[in-house]
């Protein structure tokens, strides 16, 4: 009985961490004043002169939504900036539909070495002959709200740190309630918890969309990987050396969540099983690294990271609070641990519906967006059984299937590279 209790104690202190980070980080963003979380397009006084800017638009097979990219990019850029898209392994028209609204565009051929950091290498290799002051990287599947261009580069060559834009997921016009649950976990991990972070004073992980370096800062470092997060690497690697990101809220890109089951499904798998393995590998060095550098940035960014996505921390946390009852029924384990693990399941609920409340109409979310929820956590139990069995790591590199007109099939559903 006492080794039982012990390793239930050990469980809900374990359930604790995540758990009141979440809370925290929500409850901050929420009673920040609305100018502060609400207004994404407000602006800023900004220099006279803004910085040389290039904006790198890494692509593969994407023609049927660069063009959309690429013009809410041009009123944004100015003579001295530079647009280039990369597209990478491309078997579409991506290249053509890029040169033609004018954006400069690189081609790379290398069917071993497939994955947004190769494409992001080598345009970063391309643009050294005349490099810029800063340098943006922006999906090519993505809308550039108006001002975002201008706030990154400012706020990137003043600051002299990463910045990160605020990066949402919209619903497709024809939306299932899985849609609605997921934007509302994207909302809630790109929008509310960096924002809460940031109120607190604190810098947040790049999110691989609508990201801007300072040259001097990124211009030495490999981006070369098949790691599915890079993103998240950049930045922890960046925070360490001392550069951790910020978050610009009154910057603003969306994307549109994938339409089909199936290209939703493999986002998914690739993003948190990635999630997952970087969490596993880089909480343990961010809180060496903050104990040897005294620093309390670090530990809150190892502390963010420690937070898994939503769906599996309910999934989790459930399955401990049932395990604890059955104990208490079946050999009469105290019931204090079902208790506890019952108020951090509250807990986490609360600051679910604290994000909803607040920022639901950023992206347009219904009430019945939090009725479905169990049900989206029971669709991702296949994921997380694959992660127990083979996580995926890297990109997806699987030969890409192109039908007689030339158009890729997974395009067609919007697969992204």
């Amino acid at each position: 009985m006492l080794i039982i209790n012990f390793f239930l104690f050990l469980i809900v202190i374990l359930f604790l961490i995540p758990t009141l980070v979440l809370f925290i980080e929500c409850i901050a963003a929420f009673v920040a004043a609305k100018s502060e979380t609400l207004d994404l397009s407000s602006t800023k006084e900004l220099k006279q002169t803004r910085p040389k800017t290039a904006v790198l638009v890494p692509a593969h097979n994407e023609q049927l939504g660069i063009s959309s990219t690429i013009k809410s990019l041009l009123p944004q850029l100015e003579e001295q900036d530079q647009l280039v898209v990369i597209a990478d392994n491309c078997s579409d028209r991506t290249a053509i539909v890029s040169r033609e609204l004018g954006a400069k565009v690189i081609e790379r051929e290398d069917p071993k070495l497939r994955g947004k950091g190769y494409a992001l290498d080598y345009g970063m290799r391309f643009i050294q002959t005349n490099p810029p002051d800063v340098v943006i990287v922006i999906d090519a599947d993505s809308i550039v709200h108006p001002g975002t261009i201008e706030r990154l580069a400012y706020q990137a060559d003043t600051l002299v740190r990463p910045i990160q834009s605020t990066n949402l997921l919209k619903t497709p016009d024809i939306s299932s309630t899985n849609h609605f649950v997921s934007a509302l976990a994207f909302l809630v991990k790109n929008l509310v918890r960096p924002r809460g972070l940031a109120v607190l004073g604190m810098p947040c992980l790049l999110m691989g969309n609508g990201m801007a370096f300072p040259w001097g800062l990124i211009k030495n470092v490999s981006l070369a990987t098949s790691n599915s997060v890079e993103d998240i690497q950049l930045g922890i690697d960046l925070a360490i050396a001392g550069f951790p990101a910020a978050l610009s809220t009154g910057a603003l890109v969306t994307g549109s969540l994938p339409e089909q089951k199936e290209t939703a499904h493999r986002q998914r798998k690739r993003w948190e099983h990635g999630y997952l393995s970087s969490s596993l590998t880089q909480c343990p060095i961010l809180l060496k690294e903050s104990i040897n550098q005294r620093r309390l940035d670090l530990l809150m960014l190892a502390l963010d990271l420690s937070v898994p996505p939503l769906s599996l921390l309910v999934m989790m946390l459930t399955s401990a609070m049932v395990a604890a009852l059955l104990l208490t029924l079946s050999i009469g384990v105290s019931w204090i641990f079902s208790l506890f693990l019952g108020i951090e399941a509250l807990i986490i609920f609360i600051s679910i519906l604290l994000a909803w409340t607040k920022f639901k109409r950023v992206i347009d979310l219904p009430l019945k967006t939090l009725l479905f929820i169990p049900y989206y956590i029971a669709s991702k139990l296949k994921i997380y059984f694959l992660f127990l069995k083979k996580p995926q790591k890297e990109w997806d590199s699987s030969p890409t299937v192109v039908e007689s007109d030339g158009i890729d099939k997974e395009n067609k559903k919007g697969q992204k590279n």
